[in-house]
Protein backbone atom coordinates (compact mmCIF):
# COMPACT_ATOMS: atom_id res chain seq x y z
CA UNK A 1 0.00 0.00 0.00
CA UNK A 2 1.53 3.11 -0.90
CA UNK A 3 2.28 5.81 2.16
CA UNK A 4 -0.14 8.09 0.68
CA UNK A 5 -3.50 5.43 1.40
CA UNK A 6 -2.13 4.36 4.42
CA UNK A 7 -2.46 7.48 6.23
CA UNK A 8 -5.42 8.44 5.16
CA UNK A 9 -6.88 5.01 5.62
CA UNK A 10 -5.80 5.98 9.51
CA UNK A 11 -7.42 9.40 9.29
CA UNK A 12 -10.61 7.50 8.88
CA UNK A 13 -10.68 6.05 12.66
CA UNK A 14 -11.85 8.69 15.01
CA UNK A 15 -9.34 8.94 17.60
CA UNK A 16 -10.05 12.05 19.46
CA UNK A 17 -8.88 11.20 23.18
CA UNK A 18 -11.40 11.49 25.58
CA UNK A 19 -10.78 13.61 28.65
CA UNK A 20 -13.15 12.53 31.24
CA UNK A 21 -12.28 8.97 30.77
CA UNK A 22 -8.49 9.93 31.09
CA UNK A 23 -8.85 11.72 34.01
CA UNK A 24 -10.30 8.58 35.49
CA UNK A 25 -7.33 6.18 35.05
CA UNK A 26 -8.92 4.41 31.76
CA UNK A 27 -6.61 3.69 28.76
CA UNK A 28 -7.00 3.69 26.00
CA UNK A 29 -9.40 6.75 26.91
CA UNK A 30 -11.27 6.19 23.13
CA UNK A 31 -11.91 2.83 21.74
CA UNK A 32 -10.81 4.30 18.17
CA UNK A 33 -7.56 3.78 19.10
CA UNK A 34 -8.07 0.61 19.92
CA UNK A 35 -9.42 -0.11 16.45
CA UNK A 36 -6.42 1.88 14.94
CA UNK A 37 -3.73 -0.42 17.51
CA UNK A 38 -5.75 -3.57 15.85
CA UNK A 39 -5.76 -2.32 12.53
CA UNK A 40 -2.08 -1.43 12.33
CA UNK A 41 -1.17 -4.49 14.02
CA UNK A 42 -2.65 -6.97 11.36
CA UNK A 43 -1.02 -5.10 8.89
CA UNK A 44 2.12 -5.32 10.71
CA UNK A 45 1.70 -8.87 10.63
CA UNK A 46 0.84 -9.43 7.13
CA UNK A 47 3.75 -7.67 6.39
CA UNK A 48 5.85 -10.45 8.25
CA UNK A 49 6.82 -8.76 11.78
CA UNK A 50 6.91 -10.70 14.98
CA UNK A 51 5.63 -10.67 17.79
CA UNK A 52 3.08 -8.01 17.17
CA UNK A 53 0.93 -7.55 20.43
CA UNK A 54 -1.94 -5.01 21.25
CA UNK A 55 -1.71 -5.06 25.40
CA UNK A 56 -5.21 -4.19 27.27
CA UNK A 57 -4.70 -0.46 27.39
CA UNK A 58 -4.10 -0.33 23.03
CA UNK A 59 0.02 0.04 23.87
CA UNK A 60 1.63 -2.15 20.21
CA UNK A 61 4.73 -3.43 19.82
CA UNK A 62 6.07 -5.56 17.03
CA UNK A 63 9.56 -6.74 15.62
CA UNK A 64 11.07 -6.51 12.40
CA UNK A 65 14.09 -9.20 12.90
CA UNK A 66 17.69 -8.73 11.98
CA UNK A 67 18.16 -9.90 8.45
CA UNK A 68 22.35 -10.11 9.67
CA UNK A 69 24.12 -12.63 12.00
CA UNK A 70 26.39 -10.50 13.75
CA UNK A 71 25.48 -8.35 16.80
CA UNK A 72 23.68 -4.59 16.39
CA UNK A 73 21.94 -2.06 18.58
CA UNK A 74 18.59 -2.65 18.42
CA UNK A 75 16.41 0.42 17.39
CA UNK A 76 12.91 1.69 17.54
CA UNK A 77 10.45 3.87 16.53
CA UNK A 78 7.02 5.00 18.08
CA UNK A 79 4.18 7.39 17.19
CA UNK A 80 1.01 7.54 19.57
CA UNK A 81 -2.56 6.42 18.46
CA UNK A 82 -4.78 9.60 19.99
CA UNK A 83 -5.61 12.45 18.60
CA UNK A 84 -6.04 16.20 20.25
CA UNK A 85 -9.86 17.01 21.84
CA UNK A 86 -9.89 20.23 20.10
CA UNK A 87 -12.04 18.81 17.78
CA UNK A 88 -14.00 15.69 17.95
CA UNK A 89 -15.72 14.99 14.28
CA UNK A 90 -14.68 12.56 12.29
CA UNK A 91 -12.04 13.43 9.50
CA UNK A 92 -12.72 14.26 5.85
CA UNK A 93 -9.39 14.20 4.06
CA UNK A 94 -8.49 15.16 0.94
CA UNK A 95 -5.50 15.73 -1.32
CA UNK A 96 -5.28 19.58 -3.45
CA UNK A 97 -2.55 20.51 -5.35
CA UNK A 98 -1.10 23.61 -4.43
CA UNK A 99 0.08 26.16 -6.27
CA UNK A 100 0.48 28.97 -4.29
CA UNK A 101 -2.30 31.53 -2.54
CA UNK A 102 -5.10 30.41 -0.79
CA UNK A 103 -6.25 26.99 -0.37
CA UNK A 104 -9.83 26.78 -0.49
CA UNK A 105 -10.67 23.52 1.99
CA UNK A 106 -14.56 24.20 2.47
CA UNK A 107 -16.41 26.20 -0.98
CA UNK A 108 -19.65 25.83 1.29
CA UNK A 109 -18.58 27.22 3.91
CA UNK A 110 -15.97 29.37 2.80
CA UNK A 111 -13.06 28.37 4.54
CA UNK A 112 -9.48 28.90 3.15
CA UNK A 113 -6.37 27.46 4.13
CA UNK A 114 -4.48 31.68 3.94
CA UNK A 115 -1.07 32.04 2.91
CA UNK A 116 -0.97 35.38 4.53
CA UNK A 117 -2.02 33.35 7.96
CA UNK A 118 0.32 30.27 7.37
CA UNK A 119 2.91 31.74 5.08
CA UNK A 120 5.13 28.65 5.45
CA UNK A 121 2.85 27.36 2.94
CA UNK A 122 5.22 28.91 -0.26
CA UNK A 123 7.44 26.23 0.34
CA UNK A 124 4.98 24.04 -0.53
CA UNK A 125 3.95 25.77 -3.82
CA UNK A 126 3.81 22.73 -6.58
CA UNK A 127 3.36 19.92 -3.93
CA UNK A 128 0.11 18.01 -2.69
CA UNK A 129 -1.11 19.05 0.22
CA UNK A 130 -3.32 16.23 2.42
CA UNK A 131 -6.46 18.57 4.53
CA UNK A 132 -9.40 18.66 5.46
CA UNK A 133 -12.64 19.77 4.50
CA UNK A 134 -12.19 22.73 7.90
CA UNK A 135 -14.91 20.58 10.03
CA UNK A 136 -12.22 18.45 12.02
CA UNK A 137 -8.68 17.90 12.53
CA UNK A 138 -6.62 16.20 10.29
CA UNK A 139 -5.05 13.61 12.49
CA UNK A 140 -1.69 13.94 11.25
CA UNK A 141 -0.81 14.45 14.61
CA UNK A 142 -0.18 11.94 15.39
CA UNK A 143 -1.25 9.29 12.05
CA UNK A 144 1.48 10.73 9.98
CA UNK A 145 3.77 9.31 12.20
CA UNK A 146 2.15 5.68 11.75
CA UNK A 147 1.61 5.94 8.59
CA UNK A 148 5.32 6.73 8.44
CA UNK A 149 6.41 3.61 10.31
CA UNK A 150 5.01 1.10 8.33
CA UNK A 151 5.76 2.20 5.35
CA UNK A 152 9.19 2.08 6.91
CA UNK A 153 9.13 -1.43 7.61
CA UNK A 154 7.30 -2.45 3.96
CA UNK A 155 10.19 -1.03 2.59
CA UNK A 156 12.82 -2.86 4.32
CA UNK A 157 10.95 -5.92 3.33
CA UNK A 158 11.36 -5.38 0.27
CA UNK A 159 14.24 -4.52 0.07
CA UNK A 160 16.56 -7.41 1.57
CA UNK A 161 19.66 -6.01 0.39
CA UNK A 162 19.37 -3.37 3.18
CA UNK A 163 21.03 -4.78 6.02
CA UNK A 164 19.99 -4.07 9.60
CA UNK A 165 19.54 -5.31 13.07
CA UNK A 166 16.59 -5.66 14.78
CA UNK A 167 13.98 -2.92 15.14
CA UNK A 168 10.92 -2.62 16.77
CA UNK A 169 7.47 -0.49 16.49
CA UNK A 170 5.74 0.96 19.49
CA UNK A 171 2.46 2.73 19.30
CA UNK A 172 0.98 4.44 22.45
CA UNK A 173 -2.51 5.83 23.61
CA UNK A 174 -3.60 8.95 24.81
CA UNK A 175 -0.19 10.77 24.42
CA UNK A 176 -2.45 14.32 24.13
CA UNK A 177 -3.26 13.46 28.15
CA UNK A 178 0.09 14.12 29.46
CA UNK A 179 2.45 11.18 28.14
CA UNK A 180 -0.37 8.62 29.59
CA UNK A 181 0.74 5.59 27.28
CA UNK A 182 4.61 6.32 26.97
CA UNK A 183 4.62 6.69 31.28
CA UNK A 184 3.23 2.86 31.79
CA UNK A 185 5.36 1.69 29.00
CA UNK A 186 7.90 -1.35 29.87
CA UNK A 187 10.81 -0.26 28.58
CA UNK A 188 12.72 -3.45 29.99
CA UNK A 189 10.35 -5.52 28.30
CA UNK A 190 10.35 -3.45 25.13
CA UNK A 191 14.30 -5.00 25.03
CA UNK A 192 15.42 -1.77 22.77
CA UNK A 193 18.55 -0.07 22.70
CA UNK A 194 17.72 3.64 21.78
CA UNK A 195 14.38 5.32 19.89
CA UNK A 196 13.10 7.99 17.86
CA UNK A 197 8.96 9.32 18.18
CA UNK A 198 7.93 11.29 14.93
CA UNK A 199 5.70 13.45 16.37
CA UNK A 200 5.37 17.55 15.76
CA UNK A 201 7.04 20.01 13.19
CA UNK A 202 7.57 20.79 9.29
CA UNK A 203 10.21 18.80 7.02
CA UNK A 204 13.80 19.19 8.98
CA UNK A 205 12.93 19.74 11.97
CA UNK A 206 14.90 17.44 14.59
CA UNK A 207 14.18 17.76 18.69
CA UNK A 208 16.12 16.30 20.81
CA UNK A 209 15.66 19.06 23.95
CA UNK A 210 12.34 19.56 25.67
CA UNK A 211 11.33 20.82 29.06
CA UNK A 212 11.86 19.94 32.62
CA UNK A 213 8.27 20.44 33.49
CA UNK A 214 6.85 19.98 36.83
CA UNK A 215 3.45 20.58 38.59
CA UNK A 216 2.94 22.87 41.67
CA UNK A 217 -0.66 22.32 43.62
CA UNK A 218 -0.72 25.28 46.37
CA UNK A 219 -3.83 25.54 48.71
CA UNK A 220 -4.64 28.81 50.54
CA UNK A 221 -6.58 28.30 53.61
CA UNK A 222 -8.19 31.29 55.23
CA UNK A 223 -11.08 31.91 57.68
CA UNK A 224 -14.23 33.17 56.87
CA UNK A 225 -16.18 35.50 58.57
CA UNK A 226 -19.36 37.35 58.04
CA UNK A 227 -18.98 40.67 56.35
CA UNK A 228 -20.80 42.40 59.11
CA UNK A 229 -18.51 40.99 61.63
CA UNK A 230 -15.20 40.25 59.50
CA UNK A 231 -12.97 43.25 60.89
CA UNK A 232 -10.07 41.31 62.46
CA UNK A 233 -11.68 37.85 61.79
CA UNK A 234 -11.81 37.30 58.05
CA UNK A 235 -8.65 35.77 56.45
CA UNK A 236 -9.23 35.91 52.66
CA UNK A 237 -8.14 32.81 50.80
CA UNK A 238 -8.39 34.66 47.59
CA UNK A 239 -6.45 37.35 48.38
CA UNK A 240 -3.78 35.21 49.40
CA UNK A 241 -3.80 33.38 46.10
CA UNK A 242 -3.53 36.82 44.16
CA UNK A 243 -0.56 37.75 46.35
CA UNK A 244 1.12 34.50 46.03
CA UNK A 245 1.26 35.14 42.28
CA UNK A 246 2.14 38.68 42.40
CA UNK A 247 5.02 37.89 43.80
CA UNK A 248 6.26 35.12 40.91
CA UNK A 249 8.89 37.11 38.93
CA UNK A 250 7.74 39.57 36.54
CA UNK A 251 8.04 38.56 32.59
CA UNK A 252 8.59 34.56 33.48
CA UNK A 253 5.05 33.31 31.28
CA UNK A 254 4.45 31.75 28.33
CA UNK A 255 3.07 34.57 27.23
CA UNK A 256 6.51 36.99 27.85
CA UNK A 257 8.87 33.71 26.67
CA UNK A 258 10.33 31.93 23.84
CA UNK A 259 13.37 29.75 22.97
CA UNK A 260 14.90 28.00 26.02
CA UNK A 261 13.37 30.74 27.95
CA UNK A 262 11.58 28.75 31.61
CA UNK A 263 8.08 29.88 33.21
CA UNK A 264 6.01 29.96 35.23
CA UNK A 265 2.46 29.45 34.22
CA UNK A 266 -0.73 29.89 36.70
CA UNK A 267 -3.23 27.48 34.92
CA UNK A 268 -5.87 27.33 37.22
CA UNK A 269 -7.60 29.33 40.48
CA UNK A 270 -10.68 28.39 42.12
CA UNK A 271 -11.73 28.29 45.85
CA UNK A 272 -13.39 31.10 47.69
CA UNK A 273 -12.94 33.09 50.59
CA UNK A 274 -11.92 29.97 52.90
CA UNK A 275 -10.14 28.03 50.85
CA UNK A 276 -8.38 28.15 47.27
CA UNK A 277 -6.51 25.95 45.38
CA UNK A 278 -3.78 27.77 42.71
CA UNK A 279 -2.37 25.51 40.22
CA UNK A 280 0.73 26.36 37.85
CA UNK A 281 3.29 24.46 35.67
CA UNK A 282 7.00 24.86 36.13
CA UNK A 283 9.65 24.81 33.05
CA UNK A 284 12.75 25.20 32.02
CA UNK A 285 15.19 23.47 29.92
CA UNK A 286 18.18 22.86 32.34
CA UNK A 287 17.74 21.13 35.12
CA UNK A 288 19.48 24.08 37.41
CA UNK A 289 17.02 26.41 36.45
CA UNK A 290 14.32 23.74 37.02
CA UNK A 291 15.64 22.91 40.43
CA UNK A 292 15.58 26.50 40.94
CA UNK A 293 12.67 27.61 39.74
CA UNK A 294 10.88 24.66 42.25
CA UNK A 295 13.13 25.69 45.32
CA UNK A 296 11.26 28.87 44.70
CA UNK A 297 7.70 28.58 44.82
CA UNK A 298 8.69 25.95 47.84
CA UNK A 299 10.39 28.57 49.65
CA UNK A 300 7.37 31.26 48.26
CA UNK A 301 5.39 29.44 49.65
CA UNK A 302 6.49 28.43 53.06
CA UNK A 303 7.28 32.77 53.68
CA UNK A 304 3.89 33.13 53.23
CA UNK A 305 2.82 30.50 55.52
CA UNK A 306 4.97 32.48 58.08
CA UNK A 307 3.33 35.72 57.12
CA UNK A 308 -0.33 34.49 57.37
CA UNK A 309 0.07 31.60 60.27
CA UNK A 310 0.52 27.95 60.35
CA UNK A 311 -1.79 25.86 58.39
CA UNK A 312 -2.35 28.89 55.73
CA UNK A 313 -0.36 27.98 52.84
CA UNK A 314 0.49 24.19 52.10
CA UNK A 315 2.62 23.48 48.86
CA UNK A 316 3.22 20.43 46.58
CA UNK A 317 5.35 19.92 44.17
CA UNK A 318 5.89 17.52 41.51
CA UNK A 319 7.99 16.60 38.82
CA UNK A 320 6.24 15.78 35.38
CA UNK A 321 8.81 14.77 32.88
CA UNK A 322 12.78 15.44 31.90
CA UNK A 323 14.30 16.98 29.28
CA UNK A 324 14.73 14.49 26.96
CA UNK A 325 18.41 16.13 26.83
CA UNK A 326 19.67 14.94 29.92
CA UNK A 327 19.94 11.34 28.52
CA UNK A 328 21.30 12.01 25.27
CA UNK A 329 24.99 13.65 26.31
CA UNK A 330 28.84 12.20 26.01
CA UNK A 331 28.75 8.79 24.86
CA UNK A 332 24.66 8.24 25.00
CA UNK A 333 24.39 11.08 22.55
CA UNK A 334 24.95 8.66 19.01
CA UNK A 335 21.07 8.69 18.43
CA UNK A 336 21.14 12.38 17.48
CA UNK A 337 24.27 11.71 15.47
CA UNK A 338 22.43 8.84 13.47
CA UNK A 339 19.54 11.47 12.93
CA UNK A 340 21.42 13.97 11.20
CA UNK A 341 23.75 11.71 8.97
CA UNK A 342 19.96 10.34 8.23
CA UNK A 343 18.99 13.44 7.29
CA UNK A 344 21.64 14.56 5.70
CA UNK A 345 22.01 11.45 3.32
CA UNK A 346 18.20 12.36 2.43
CA UNK A 347 19.50 15.98 0.96
CA UNK A 348 17.21 17.40 4.45
CA UNK A 349 19.75 19.97 6.49
CA UNK A 350 18.52 19.13 10.00
CA UNK A 351 16.36 22.61 12.08
CA UNK A 352 17.68 21.29 15.45
CA UNK A 353 14.60 22.88 17.41
CA UNK A 354 13.96 23.22 21.18
CA UNK A 355 10.56 21.80 21.66
CA UNK A 356 8.90 23.96 24.31
CA UNK A 357 6.42 21.12 25.49
CA UNK A 358 6.53 17.21 25.84
CA UNK A 359 6.39 14.52 23.76
CA UNK A 360 5.94 10.74 24.26
CA UNK A 361 10.23 10.64 24.10
CA UNK A 362 10.04 12.87 27.43
CA UNK A 363 8.60 9.56 29.48
CA UNK A 364 10.67 7.41 27.47
CA UNK A 365 13.83 8.40 27.56
CA UNK A 366 13.21 9.09 31.35
CA UNK A 367 12.61 5.26 31.71
CA UNK A 368 15.75 4.67 30.21
CA UNK A 369 15.08 4.53 26.56
CA UNK A 370 16.77 7.60 25.03
CA UNK A 371 14.44 9.16 22.40
CA UNK A 372 15.10 12.18 19.80
CA UNK A 373 12.14 13.15 17.77
CA UNK A 374 11.71 13.08 13.97
CA UNK A 375 9.61 15.15 11.98
CA UNK A 376 6.01 13.47 10.31
CA UNK A 377 6.01 17.01 8.12
CA UNK A 378 2.67 18.16 8.80
CA UNK A 379 1.70 22.11 9.86
CA UNK A 380 -0.97 23.29 12.37
CA UNK A 381 -1.64 20.70 14.77
CA UNK A 382 -4.49 20.70 16.69
CA UNK A 383 -5.87 23.19 14.30
CA UNK A 384 -8.79 22.59 11.71
CA UNK A 385 -6.06 24.16 9.09
CA UNK A 386 -3.76 21.15 10.23
CA UNK A 387 -1.86 20.00 6.41
CA UNK A 388 0.62 17.21 5.44
CA UNK A 389 2.72 17.76 2.50
CA UNK A 390 2.54 14.78 0.77
CA UNK A 391 6.45 15.39 -0.15
CA UNK A 392 7.31 15.74 3.45
CA UNK A 393 5.16 12.53 4.64
CA UNK A 394 7.19 10.77 1.81
CA UNK A 395 10.59 12.39 3.52
CA UNK A 396 9.97 10.90 7.02
CA UNK A 397 9.44 7.90 5.92
CA UNK A 398 12.64 7.89 4.01
CA UNK A 399 14.45 9.03 6.61
CA UNK A 400 13.40 6.02 9.14
CA UNK A 401 15.11 3.57 6.44
CA UNK A 402 18.12 5.76 6.70
CA UNK A 403 18.37 5.81 10.34
CA UNK A 404 18.29 1.70 10.00
CA UNK A 405 20.85 1.85 8.04
CA UNK A 406 23.16 4.34 9.72
CA UNK A 407 22.73 2.93 12.47
CA UNK A 408 23.84 -0.79 10.82
CA UNK A 409 26.77 1.02 9.58
CA UNK A 410 27.90 2.98 12.50
CA UNK A 411 28.03 -0.71 14.87
CA UNK A 412 29.02 -2.87 11.84
CA UNK A 413 32.67 -1.53 12.51
CA UNK A 414 32.40 -2.49 15.87
CA UNK A 415 31.09 -5.99 15.43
Amino acid sequence: MDIVDRFISYTKINTTTDRDKGAAGIMPSSEGQRVLANKVAEELRALGLQDVKVSERAILTATLPANVDYPLPTVAFFGHLDTSAEQTTDTNAQILPYQGGDLCLNKEQQIFLRQSEFPELSEYIGDELIVTDGTSLLGADDKAAIASIVNMVQYLLQHPEIKHGAVKVGLVPDEEQGLRGSKVFDVKAFGADFAYTLDCCGIGELVYENWNAGDAEITFTGQSAHPMSAKGKLKNSLLMAHKFIAMLPGGEAPEYTDGREGYYWVKQLQGNSAKTLLKMDVRDFTEQGYQKRMAFLGKLAENCASLWGDGSVKCVLADRYANVFNSLQGENSYPIDIAVQAYRSRGIEPKVTPMRGGYDGSALSQNGLPCPNIFTGAHNFHSIYEYLPVKSLRAASEVLVEVVKQTHDRFKKNA
